[in-house]
C-alpha cells in the first residue's frame, strides 16, 4: 500500500509539472497573483477587522482596497523611477568614449604594463581594448535594443494585468480558494495531511516574500544613503540603488553586477573629476558602502528571511541554490528558495517516515 501511495503522489508531481509546462503563461499569471495575495493577506486582514458602528468591512471590499493599494504602490514606483532610467540611459549613451580613455590615461598606462605582462595573445594597446569594451557598453544600440525587447514583452501587457488582478481579487477575497483547488486534485484520503501542507507552505513562503521586500528596501536605502554621503549625484544614486537592490534577488552573483554597474555609472558619469585625487578615492567610498550594505544583508538580513522564514540551515540553502543555478541558470537561483520550501513541506507531509527526510525537516 505504501508504494503504491508513493506511485500515485509520484504520478500525480509528474503530471502537475507536465500541465504546467503546457499552459506557462497561466501558470505565471497564478504565480504572480499568489505571490500578490501572500504580501497582500495581513493588510486585508487588518481592513476586515475595521468596524464603523455597525459596519464591518467585508472580505470583499478588504481585498479591493489591498489590491488597490498594491498597484498603487506599483504604479507610483514605476513612474518615479522609469524617467530615470530612461535620463541615465540617454546619459549612458551620450558619453563621450574617447574623453573617458583620456581622462583614464595615466592609470591606464600604468595597467597596460600589467596587461602586456599578462595578455594571452592579445597584442592591441590596452587604450584600444578599453575603449572597444566602452563603445559596446555604451553604445545607443545597446539601450535601444534593452527597450525594444522590454516594449516587445510588454505587448500583451493589459490582458497580462487583468488576468493577474482579477486572479489576486479572488485570492484575497476567498483565502481557501487555492487550497479548494488543490484538495480537487487529489484523493480525499489524504485530504488532512494536503491541507496541513498547503497552510504550513502559506505561511512560510508569505514570510519569505514580505522577507524579501524588506531586503530590498534595506539594500536600496543603505546604498542610496552611502552613495549620498560619498558624493555621488541623485539622479545616480537612486538608479545604481535600484540596479542594486533587484538584481540582489540573485543570490550570490547578484551583489557583485549590482557593484560592477555601480562603479561603472560612477565613472563615466564623473569625468570631469581627477584620476588620483578624486575620481579614485570616491570609487574607494563606493566600494565600502557596497561592501558595508553587503555585510549586513549577508550576516543581518538574509538569515532572518532566508533560514528563520523557511526554516532551514544557510548551508543547506547555499547548496539548494548552487544545484538550481546548476540545472536552471539564474532563473533556478531565484526560484530555488521558494521551490525547495514546496518540497520540503510536502515530502514532511508524506514522506515523514523516512530518516532523511525527518531531518531535513525537522525545523518546520
Amino acid at each position: 500500500m505504501k508504494n503504491v501511495k508513493y506511485f500515485f503522489v509520484l504520478l500525480g508531481i509528474a503530471l502537475f509539472f507536465v500541465v504546467a509546462w503546457y499552459l506557462s503563461t497561466i501558470v505565471i499569471y497564478i504565480v504572480i497573483s499568489t505571490i500578490m495575495a501572500l504580501i497582500g493577506r495581513p493588510l486585508a486582514i487588518q481592513i476586515q477587522r475595521i468596524k464603523i458602528k455597525n459596519f464591518q468591512v467585508g472580505p470583499g471590499i478588504a481585498a479591493a482596497i489591498t489590491l488597490v493599494t498594491i498597484w498603487v504602490v506599483l504604479i507610483a514606483f514605476f513612474v518615479s523611477f522609469i524617467p530615470l532610467v530612461i535620463q541615465e540611459g540617454q546619459a549612458l549613451s551620450n558619453v563621450n568614449v574617447n574623453e573617458v580613455v583620456n581622462n583614464l590615461q595615466e592609470p591606464l598606462h600604468t595597467a597596460e604594463n600589467y596587461y602586456n605582462e599578462f595578455s594571452a595573445g592579445d597584442n592591441r594597446p590596452l587604450k584600444e581594448v578599453v575603449g572597444e569594451r566602452l563603445k559596446d557598453f555604451l553604445s545607443i544600440s545597446n539601450i535601444t535594443n534593452v527597450f525594444s525587447s522590454v516594449t516587445g514583452a510588454l505587448g500583451n501587457v493589459f490582458i497580462a494585468l487583468f488576468s493577474i488582478t482579477f486572479i489576486t481579487f479572488f485570492f484575497l477575497k476567498e483565502k481557501n480558494m487555492l487550497t479548494r483547488l488543490i484538495l480537487l486534485a487529489i484523493p480525499t484520503k489524504w485530504d488532512s495531511s494536503a491541507l496541513h501542507a498547503i497552510l504550513s507552505i502559506k505561511k512560510l513562503l508569505s514570510r519569505y516574500f514580505i522577507g524579501l521586500l524588506i531586503q530590498l528596501t534595506i539594500i536600496f536605502t543603505g546604498i542610496t544613503i552611502g552613495l549620498s554621503i560619498v558624493g555621488v549625484g541623485t539622479s545616480h544614486v537612486l538608479i545604481i540603488a535600484l540596479f542594486a537592490a533587484l538584481i540582489n534577488v540573485i543570490p550570490y552573483i547578484g551583489p557583485l553586477i549590482g557593484f560592477v554597474f555601480g562603479i561603472t555609472v560612477g565613472v563615466v558619469t564623473h569625468l570631469d573629476l581627477n584620476f588620483y585625487s578624486e575620481l579614485l578615492p570616491m570609487l574607494g567610498y563606493m566600494t565600502i558602502v557596497f561592501g558595508v550594505v553587503q555585510l549586513l544583508d549577508n550576516f543581518v538580513v538574509q538569515p532572518m528571511i532566508f533560514s528563520n522564514s523557511v526554516k532551514a540551515h544557510p548551508l543547506e540553502i547555499f547548496l539548494v541554490i548552487l544545484a538550481a543555478g546548476m540545472v536552471a541558470g539564474i532563473f533556478g537561483m531565484v526560484v530555488a528558495i521558494p521551490t525547495y520550501t514546496i518540497i520540503r513541506v510536502v515530502a514532511k507531509e508524506f514522506f515523514s517516515q523516512h530518516r532523511f527526510v525527518k531531518k531535513l525537516t525537522e525545523n518546520i
